[in-house]
């Protein structure tokens, strides 16, 4: 032992002389799923309430400690050990390796440990083989747990921990949870670092003190530590110099003066503005020089996507029927002066703007805040589906003749009618941006990738470039009277269409309502349609006694009470469907069968030699369910899958899940449809498909990939396994 690695020692040796180190081992008593221990509490984690043939799940070690106290990183730093777990399966139930989230450091003395203090849980992911077969009822998991805990004093403590779970033959139709230990892995899930996001670069060049680690993220990077996979590479306690590049960012790291040589890659932990975190394998070398030029490249690249993919997202099904809503509209106000259906276009794509502006700014604010989200995302809240589905409901009821609203596109003449049109436009504009969340027209998920891995200024040009496609189709046709003398004159024609054109709508509503119950399960579905009943009364109010205050009155509370129903039963009684890290049992369309995603069921595969299929969805994601129903579920599509030897994986994100964000912004994504196919090769990166699939596209992409390697790849069972 030489040089500073002696010096721990020997305050170890001297704290335990003076009866401050190593206390007495702390053993707690065997076979319970946790145990509490002075300074700790241990808990073995186990999701799932059954264990079946062919299951993946993520289980996990949760420690609770004292305030002050803390537990390590699997590397320790200076001094101290990660916690480890000997394991007592049945037969055919196997284990990974422990997952390490994000440390901290943790200085002492003169010393730098890596650990973690309060709380922390480490995932560990789990396999059930296809070939076992339940010798019982139940299934005991468990092991012994050691870990060291550290304060001015370090005690190393053990514990044998287990629970029980029902033991099944084949998986069940609706797979049970523990709901505490499925709270515990959703709620870490965020804490585990993920791979350095497609496009980032990681160089360092040795300096006469250590090294100087360059990282490119494309943003500007005012925060960095730099936690070492390797011993012996970088000094622990010196101070690791940040500086600030307008692409990323730069530490200057001080050696350890025990390295022998000069290391082949740099591997750590980086952990960078806001909190996110990326293991690296830096390599040496420097990085470009980042020029002004290159970033304007990239931005007006980024923003004509964004444009394009908004005229596009016209003719999505869940943007057309409102778009379809404002050409009546145009039809209704195509005799009016030319300057007045330009401030209709005008009204029309202001709405549009503030809409995108205040999603991007809410983005920003609860990404700042740590939380890991993407386009989309208040399709994952049951109530902004049941306000939604409200909202479009209420508007049926109105095209569809039982009353009129500001919306209604007969009203005519008088100064208030005109000032209710401008409203109308306006609000149609809001109403075509919340409808349109759920889809991703083709070239937006590059765009929206980009953007949302920018700086706040770069994001909102991209969206604005995005709002701007969206509105464009209508703020052209008001601006070229050519094309509005084209537009059929006014008449009772409009009626009957617009009668027709709440059809749709009554559809969009019966497909959200699905999504909700999706979302929460079927508990609050019955507040949901109660509230689509105490709106038809608050419309058959409104039409009965038309422009009479106490109508009035007595419509808004009505309709106040269908608005409080369904938001208190999603918020109290909805019961959300477990996601999948959890456990959830594989998923079966058409004759396809795919496995729930977790990262580790991803890396799994992998490790083995086999290439994965991961279809990154949602139940409202509209184009996820066209491209699944029409391309991936056709014949020829399947059986090509299947003779791929790929793993099929769909990862649901009709719920928050921070797994999948994390993998979606690795693959420069942050919406769905994704499609991405991982080489067997873990060094290769994935191959990401367009979001608009056709069968030719899938085929060749599949074709692409090299077939598994059948010799590293798990071999098939030759006799059963019982547990």
């Amino acid at each position: 032992m030489r040089g500073r690695r002696l010096f721990p020692f020997l305050l170890a040796l001297l704290l335990l002389v003076t009866g401050r180190a190593f206390a007495t081992p702390e053993t707690a008593s065997p076979a319970t799923p946790s145990a509490t221990v002075p300074h700790l509490t241990v808990q073995l984690v186990v999701p799932p309430a059954q264990i079946y043939p062919g299951q993946h799940f993520t289980a996990g070690l949760y420690f609770k400690l004292e305030p002050g106290w803390h537990v390590y990183w699997t590397n320790a730093g200076d001094s101290g050990e990660p916690p480890s777990i000997r394991w007592a399966l049945p037969d055919g139930v196997s284990a990974g390796d422990i997952q390490f989230p994000t440390p901290k450091r943790l200085p002492l003395g003169p010393l730098m440990d890596f650990g973690y203090e309060n709380e922390v849980l480490f995932p560990i992911p789990v396999t059930v083989a296809n070939s076992v077969k339940p010798a019982g009822s139940t299934a005991s998991l468990g092991g012994k747990v050691s870990w060291l805990v550290c304060r001015e004093v370090c005690i190393p403590g053990k514990a044998e921990l287990a629970v029980t779970r029902a033991a099944l033959g084949s998986a069940p139709s609706q797979p049970g949870q523990v709901a505490d230990d499925a709270a515990l892995i959703t709620r870490f899930a965020s804490t585990l670092p993920g791979p350095l996001p497609s496009g980032d670069q990681a160089k360092f060049e040795t300096t006469p003190k250590g090294f100087t680690l360059a990282v490119s993220t494309g943003q500007k990077e005012e925060s960095a530590q730099f936690f070492p996979f390797d011993q012996t590479i970088v000094s622990n306690p010196a101070p690791q110099t940040v500086t600030p590049r307008k692409d990323g960012v730069t530490l200057d790291l001080i050696k350890d003066e025990n390295i022998a040589g000069t290391p082949k890659e740099l591997h750590g932990l980086l952990v960078l503005s806001g909190g996110r975190s990326y293991e690296i394998h830096a390599t040496p070398g420097a990085l470009a020089v980042s020029t002004g030029g290159s970033t304007d490249s990239g931005l007006l690249g980024a923003a004509l996507l964004a444009f394009v993919g908004g005229l596009i997202l016209n003719l999505m099904p869940c943007v057309f029927p409102v778009l379809f809503i404002k050409g009546l509209s145009l039809v209704q106000s195509s005799s009016e002066e030319r300057g007045r259906l330009r401030a209709h276009g005008f009204v029309y794509t202001l709405g549009i703007l503030l809409s995108f502006w205040a999603v991007v700014a809410a983005l920003l604010v609860l990404r700042g805040a740590g939380h890991q989200l993407g386009w989309g995302f208040q399709f994952q809240s049951p109530i902004f589906l049941a306000l939604i589905s409200l909202l479009l409901f209420f508007l049926g009821l109105s095209l569809a003749g039982q009353f009129e609203i500001g919306l209604t596109l007969t009203s005519a003449g008088g100064g208030l009618a005109q000032k209710s049109g401008y409203t109308g436009s306006f609000f149609t504009g809001i109403l075509a941006v919340v409808v349109a969340t759920p889809c991703a027209a083709p070239f937006m998920g590059t765009a929206i990738g980009y953007a949302l891995a920018q700086p706040p200024v770069i994001t909102f040009v991209v969206f604005t470039a995005l709002a701007l496609g969206l509105a464009a189709p209508y703020l052209l046709l008001t601006f070229v009277p050519s094309w509005a003398k084209l537009l059929p004159r006014p008449g009772a024609w409009m009626e009957v269409l617009k009668q027709a054109v709440s059809v749709p709508i009554f559809g969009t509503v019966i497909w959200l309502v699905w999504v909700f119950t999706q979302v929460t399960g079927p508990t609050a579905l019955m507040a949901l349609l109660a509230a689509f009943l105490l709106l038809a009364i608050a419309g058959w109010i409104l039409g009965r006694w038309p422009a009479k205050a106490p109508a009035t009155v007595a419509a808004v509370l009505v309709l106040a009470l269908a608005i409080v129903v369904p938001v208190y039963a999603a918020k109290e009684l909805g019961a959300p469907i477990s996601g999948p890290a959890s456990g959830s049992a594989a998923t079966t369309a058409g004759a396809t069968k795919w496995e729930p995603f977790t990262p580790q069921l991803v890396a799994q595969y992998r490790a083995q030699g086999k290439p994965v299929f991961v279809d990154f969805t949602a139940s409202w994601c509209l184009s996820c369910q066209v491209n699944e129903r029409v391309v991936l579920e056709r014949t020829d599509v399947e059986q090509k899958l299947a003779q791929s030897g790929m793993a099929l994986v769909k990862a649901d994100w009709t719920q928050h899940d921070d797994a999948i964000t994390q993998t979606l912004a690795a693959l420069g994504r942050s919406s769905i449809p994704t499609y991405a196919i991982y080489p067997a090769d873990p060094s290769q990166p994935a191959k990401v498909l367009p979001e608009v699939l056709t069968p030719g596209i899938v085929i060749s992409a599949v074709d692409s990939v090299p077939k598994p390697d059948t010799q590293k790849a798990e071999a098939p069972a030759t006799g059963e396994k019982v547990f």
